[in-house]
């Protein structure tokens, strides 16, 4: 059975916040909200924990799941990021925006688009999640919180618990988030290109 941690959304508890990076570090599965959705987490280097991501979620090995940064220092290791693309992500970070780029080496294979070697990677503006990727010192490696068969995240983490309490090692309440995913935008190719919209307004990316 999953623990339930109220962390508050603007000045998060220093206690719960250790406490979840020790379930993290564990191979715990986490879900924590953002700044767009509640999303579902793992320790960046366990194969485990993805694999019950998978299973929860229904998700074939053709997903990518995203890389949720502290900032652009971060995104940099995991990902090549050229001058016009950084200047981009640096007006659009922290923010309700996914961005597909050319991964380096140091992103595990798994994490990797099946043909092409790309990566999401994220900055979400959310005190919650700043907080537990600063404590980790690393990317927690996740996904959007939607169920088999729904079209839109989980909102309620009271519904949360009680539809997946005996799926998971945790679940962060943090108050509402939203209830769109986020706008994804895609650097891999000579242009940037808007292959989802959500929250993030698409139109600084549409050429």
């Amino acid at each position: 059975m999953s623990q339930f941690f109220q962390i508050h959304p603007e000045t998060p508890q220093k206690r719960l916040i250790n406490q979840a990076v020790e379930i993290l570090r564990r191979g715990g599965v986490v879900v924590y909200p953002t700044d767009s959705a509640y999303a579902v987490g793992c320790h960046l280097g366990d194969k485990q924990a993805a694999d019950r991501i998978k299973r929860l979620r229904k998700l074939d090995d053709k997903h990518n799941f995203t890389l949720v940064c502290r900032d652009l220092s971060d995104i940099g290791v995991y990902a090549k990021v050229d001058n016009t693309q950084y200047r981009l992500l640096k007006n659009f970070t922290p923010g309700p925006y996914t961005f597909i780029l050319d991964a380096t080496g140091e992103v595990p294979r798994r994490l990797l688009h099946p043909k092409r070697r790309s990566v999401g990677v994220r900055v979400p503006d959310n005190a919650i999640v700043q907080a537990l990727l600063g404590e980790l010192g690393e990317p927690i490696m996740s996904s959007t919180l939607i169920l088999p068969g729904e079209t839109e995240p989980m909102t309620d983490p009271y519904d949360i618990r009680e539809t997946l309490e005996h799926e998971l090692d945790l679940i962060i309440d943090g108050g509402f988030c939203g209830m769109e995913a986020t706008t994804v935008v895609d650097f891999t190719g000579d242009a940037p290109v808007v292959t989802r919209v959500g929250k993030g307004d698409p139109s600084p990316f549409e050429i």
